[in-house]
């Protein structure tokens, strides 16, 4: 087989060799951290450790975090679990927000894919009683980071409390907790090279959301099972890698963007392109060529995109983002996503440009004649 350009970090990024290097030992090892032998007592004091870690790259207190087994799961219960009678969310929510709650009520977004501010502010005034807000920084398909200090002012000023998913920002532009003036806070670990399996809801002390898995008193109380040692020693690894790594990442995304312009200029729609975006994602169009025409084509040329959200039973469908963005069914039916990350090279994104521009000439060749 010939070599692969993997370019779906958004989906799921390659363990980093430092963090299987740091898991690796403990997973050989009996570790539960409510056991109360020597054993036990050093999980417990390795999981203390990986969750003050992590509590430092994202600044907020090690005793607000706590540890999931997903981002699915720490974003039900930031919203399942809420005391709110009312939630409202950004109409290009990941799937595991949009469907937590049957009575959440969709916030607009713009062209750009950016929360409609006055909407938010007229949804938050007609409704009555404790509200919840939930937004996703970066969204996983476009790139696009919201404009969270607006966000959280006009939440603020309506009384309701705010959750921020920051599964696709962690990693990739700079995150403080306290600085976003959030109540409750999702990030994960498999985006950014860390064990999937792993993920962490951070909770404003003083809140406390109904635990979505009861049973024992594992993570104080608020989620019950055994803690995986080992996973979050991974993803508090992971962490520190891709913060120390982040002004790479940010001139990859440059060579990321000096691509959609080339492509720009030979027809393609980029989406998002106005507003503010992380580095490593592009959301393009091939007009007239469907994606799933695209990610075989990709594929069998041995580079690995996506259609967007890979959280769809591998069904390939019109994204629920781009439509909310008020993208024609027609061309949102033709967007690809693009993802980079630790591993990425610039020869990656090179042959990524050559396999796109050598399809587009066998089957839109009306598209350069149309740009010109």
């Amino acid at each position: 087989m010939s070599e692969r350009r993997y370019l779906d970090y958004n989906a799921v990024a390659p363990l980093r060799p430092e963090v299987a290097e740091v898991m690796r030992a403990l997973m050989l090892r009996p570790l539960n951290p409510s056991s109360l032998h020597a054993e036990g007592r050093e999980a417990r004091s390795l999981l203390e450790k990986a969750r003050k870690e992590i509590a430092e790259l994202v600044n907020c207190f090690a005793n607000e975090i706590i540890f999931t087994g997903s981002a699915t799961e720490a974003n039900a219960t930031a919203l399942s679990g809420t005391h709110a009678n009312r939630v409202l969310v950004s109409a290009i929510e990941h799937l595991s927000v949009l469907n937590a709650r049957e009575d959440a009520v969709k916030i607009p977004v713009t062209p750009q894919g950016t929360v409609n501010l006055t909407e938010l502010e007229r949804l938050l005034a007609d409704g009555e009683g404790q509200a919840l807000v939930s937004v996703m920084l970066a969204n996983n398909e476009t790139g696009v980071v919201q404009p969270m200090a607006e966000i959280a002012r006009i939440v603020r000023a309506h009384g309701a409390k705010l959750h921020v998913d920051a599964v696709q920002a962690i990693g990739k532009t700079p995150l403080d907790f306290t600085a976003l003036d959030a109540d409750m806070l999702t990030i994960s670990s498999h985006k950014i090279g860390g064990p999937v399996g792993i993920a962490a809801l951070v909770v404003k002390d003083g809140i406390l959301p109904k635990p979505f898995i009861p049973g024992g008193k594992q993570e104080m109380g608020r989620r019950a099972g055994t803690e995986a040692v080992a996973l979050a020693t991974g993803m508090a690894k992971a962490l520190e890698l891709a913060v120390k790594e982040l002004p790479q990442l940010q001139a990859k995304g440059a060579w990321l963007r000096k691509v959609e312009k080339e492509l720009a200029a030979q027809g393609a729609v980029v989406f998002g392109e106005k507003a503010e975006r992380i580095p490593n994602t592009l959301s393009i169009a091939m007009p007239g060529v469907s994606h799933e025409t695209q990610l075989m084509a990709f594929d069998l040329a041995g580079i690995a995109v996506s259609a967007g959200s890979a959280c769809s039973s591998g069904r390939v469908s019109v994204s629920h983002v781009l439509q909310a963005m008020q993208v024609p069914v027609e061309l949102a039916s033709s967007a690809i996503r693009v993802s980079i990350g630790w591993a990425t090279t610039e020869e990656d994104i090179t042959a990524f440009i050559r396999e796109w521009e050598i399809l587009a000439a066998r089957l839109a060749p009306g598209l350069r004649k149309k740009a010109a």
